[in-house]
């Protein structure tokens, strides 16, 4: 469906005479506002990523703590709530106060209702292209998983969307956990002649030779643009290296200027990176290589309602994240002439279902690549007394519920949950479904574990992942945030060196010995030999909830912080 500004009004008004609830308790108004972005300029680009595979509108809780270290702190994006309202001149209690910050989410999630959902970003998707000749859709990656439909399907209903939604252009990270052959499948098949899949920095590992495009260049109002294409540069690293074991990774800055030199020499007139290295590493990189005119970035979740600006030897660039979950569409218009970018808007746009009619081609394809799974999906397996949540530098409620699960159902002293910054959100009163149990757990190497672990091994797991949060070279950094722990309490200094940041660690009252051994429980073992080695995770969890019926509030376990007083990462 592709509506003009005046067809997209149209649709709201009768949208609104049939009762369609806008925006509940706010006005139509600011609705309309919300979504009139005019254009400027000859270059248009469309930005989204991370959306993890989430079809349907969701409930999304951005996070109250997201610290930055070293030249970091109190930088874009490491400001929440109040500090980010501040930074970004957005009013407090209104509708992207609510998109940007997790403030008074329980009630502004009840006043504005959900966000995302693909049906309703393909209503914004095409009303902003009908506005913006040529305009290109760009997908950052993490688009194939994190939904059980996506993992049932192995990625294709989420290919199969994208390609309905008139996604031009995409990278990876999450994607490749379906394995080499399958990416390739998609990639040479699906999204062949509809879809450019572009990553400079893999290559293969016996000779070197590119994986994928590096770089497309596309013709838009009479001007050449390149996107080049960075995949999550850790990708063996965090996720299992034996799904692509013929594959390298890595930042590859050196190959990046390459990359961006060869496509200014074939003729183009602006160069754009659609980046999943997450954003402080995106910061780094447009600092030390030229001519990128702008990073339009992934990985970390950021929903950063204004761009940054970072000089570098050969001018400027542009570096911005686009959120995830569905949650928010970029909008860049480049002016662009002699060669150069003259002059930029951006708009970071929360997508709020309730504003957004739903398209009836994506309503369609949705329903129909859910219709074998609803009666699973829609499994009641208990409620919920509090809101549930994962995002921020440490425990989330909804991480706290996997680990409670973890020690109750494999009986173990301690357990551990990786730091993955995606899945949803769930409010006070709420059915946790089959459906909001894989929104959090939907991977490819569900298993768990269960290990006895000396104190001294825990501390260094605990301390590599500290330094992989929160080491003060972005370019050490792994994105995501601190493994979720349970049963065992620390404090932590997150300033402090690698080896000296984890203090304090105790089960009870009593200090973790170095000597000592505990059973430890755990989940998404990315080593081969842990394949099968217990029960995947959401059985864990479901046997967990259907004895409980009732959940209780989940009471994070959050580590005491050192030398953090004042960090406007924090609330």
């Amino acid at each position: 469906m592709n509506l003009s500004r005046r067809e997209f009004a149209s649709v709201m008004a009768a949208a609104l005479a049939a009762g369609f609830p806008l925006q509940r308790e706010a006005g139509a108004a600011q609705a309309a506002g919300l979504y009139n972005v005019p254009r400027s300029g000859n270059v248009h680009l469309l930005h989204m990523t991370d959306c993890h595979a989430q079809l349907m509108p969701v409930y999304f809780r951005e996070p109250s703590v997201n610290i930055g270290v070293g030249s970091m702190k109190g930088r874009l994006p490491h400001l929440v709530g109040q500090n980010l309202l501040k930074a970004a001149h957005l009013k407090a209690g209104t509708a992207e106060a609510h998109a940007f910050t997790y403030l008074n989410f329980e009630r502004a999630a009840r006043q504005y209702g959900k966000v995302g959902g693909f049906a309703h970003l393909a209503t914004l998707v095409s009303q902003l292209k009908a506005s913006r000749p040529g305009a290109l859709l760009l997908d950052g990656g993490d688009t194939w998983q994190g939904s059980a439909t996506a993992l049932w399907t192995q990625g294709q209903d989420m290919v199969d969307a994208a390609k309905l939604l008139g996604v031009d252009v995409m990278t990876g990270h999450w994607d490749f956990t379906y394995g080499e052959e399958r990416i390739k499948t998609i990639v040479e098949k699906d999204f062949a002649g509809k879809v450019d899949f572009v990553a400079q920095n893999i290559k293969t590992s016996d000779f070197g030779d590119p994986v994928f495009k590096p770089y497309v260049i596309k013709e838009m109002n009479g001007v050449a643009v390149a996107i080049i294409g960075q995949a999550f540069p850790y990708t063996p690293i965090a996720n299992p290296s034996w799904q692509t074991p013929n594959w390298t990774f890595g930042i590859r800055e050196s190959e990046m200027q390459e990359a961006v030199n060869e496509a200014r020499a074939k003729g183009a007139q602006a160069v754009v990176l659609l980046s999943h290295n997450g954003m402080d590493v995106d910061l780094k990189m447009a600092s030390r290589v030229t001519g990128i005119d702008a990073i339009l970035g992934g990985h970390t979740h950021d929903g950063v309602p204004v761009p940054v600006i970072v000089k570098n030897p050969g001018g400027q660039t542009i570096v911005t994240n686009a959120g995830s979950n569905g949650k928010f569409l970029g909008v860049l218009d480049l002016d662009v002439k002699d060669k150069k970018v003259m002059a930029f808007n951006y708009r970071l746009l929360p997508v709020f279902s309730d504003l957004l009619p739903p398209d009836a081609a994506m309503s369609s394809l949705i329903a129909k690549v859910r219709a074998p799974y609803e009666a699973k999906l829609s499994e009641k397996l208990a409620v919920t007394e509090a809101t549930l949540y994962r995002r921020g530098n440490f425990n989330g409620t909804f991480d706290q519920l996997i680990l409670d699960a973890l020690m109750e159902v494999r009986g173990a002293d301690i357990a551990f949950s990786p730091g993955f910054r995606w899945g949803t959100s769930l409010l006070p009163g709420q059915a946790i479904t089959r459906e909001h149990l894989m929104d959090q757990t939907a991977i490819t190497y569900p298993w768990t574990t269960l290990t006895e672990m000396r104190g001294d091994m825990i501390k260094t797991i605990l301390e590599d992942v500290g330094d992989n949060l929160f080491n003060p070279d972005p370019y050490y950094q792994q994105g995501g945030d601190m493994v979720r722990v349970g049963g065992l309490s620390y404090r932590c200094e997150p300033g402090a060196k690698m080896g000296a940041r984890i203090q304090d660690m105790r089960l009870g009252h009593k200090l973790i010995e170095a000597g000592k051994t505990y059973k430890v429980a755990g989940w998404a073992p990315v080593q081969e030999a842990s394949k099968n080695a217990g029960p995947p995770v959401w059985e864990i969890v479901e046997t967990y909830l259907k004895t409980h019926k009732v959940l209780k509030p989940p009471k994070p376990n959050v580590p005491g912080l050192i030398g953090m007083a004042g960090n406007p990462g924090l609330t």
